[in-house]
C-alpha cells in the first residue's frame, strides 16, 4: 500500500468521494478511478463497463472493477451520456493499476451539466478526505 504523500494526484482532475476521478477534455469529461482506489484494490483482473450511449445521472453505478481481493461499484462523478469507453482495457485492465489517469480511463461523458465537475473535490479536499 502507498502512503499518502506517494500517490498520484493530478491538479486538472477533480474527485469524487467514491474515489472516482473526472477530467474535462474538450467538451467532453473521462472518468476513472483514482490511484488511491487502485492501490486499495489491488491488481485490477477485469472492467465492466456501460455502452456507448447509456446515460446516467451524478451518483448512479456504471460499472464495476473486479480485483485479485474484491469487486467494486464505479459510481458517476457527474450526470451525462456515455460517449466512449476504454476499449483497451478488456484485453489490459492492469493500466487501471499503472496508469490511472492516462491508460487506466474507464468512460468518456458528454455531461448533461457541466457545473457538476464544479462540485466535486479538488486534489486539496480529496487529499484531506484520504487523511480523514
Amino acid at each position: 500500500m502507498k502512503e499518502l504523500n506517494e500517490l498520484i494526484l493530478p491538479d486538472d482532475v477533480r474527485f469524487t468521494e467514491e474515489h472516482e476521478w473526472a477530467r474535462k477534455e474538450g467538451e467532453n469529461v473521462r472518468v476513472g478511478i483514482s490511484d488511491y482506489a487502485q492501490d486499495q484494490l489491488g491488481d485490477i483482473v477485469f472492467v465492466e463497463l456501460p455502452e456507448v450511449g447509456s446515460s446516467f445521472s451524478k451518483g448512479d453505478e456504471f460499472g464495476t472493477v473486479e480485483s485479485v481481493k474484491t469487486v467494486s461499484e464505479l459510481y458517476m462523478p457527474i450526470g451525462g451520456e456515455v460517449v466512449a469507453i476504454n476499449e483497451e482495457l478488456a484485453d489490459h485492465p492492469e493500466y487501471v493499476n499503472t496508469d490511472p489517469y492516462g491508460k487506466g480511463w474507464m468512460i468518456e461523458l458528454k455531461p448533461t451539466n457541466p457545473a457538476e465537475l464544479d462540485e466535486l473535490l479538488d486534489k486539496d479536499a480529496y487529499l484531506k478526505q484520504l487523511e480523514g
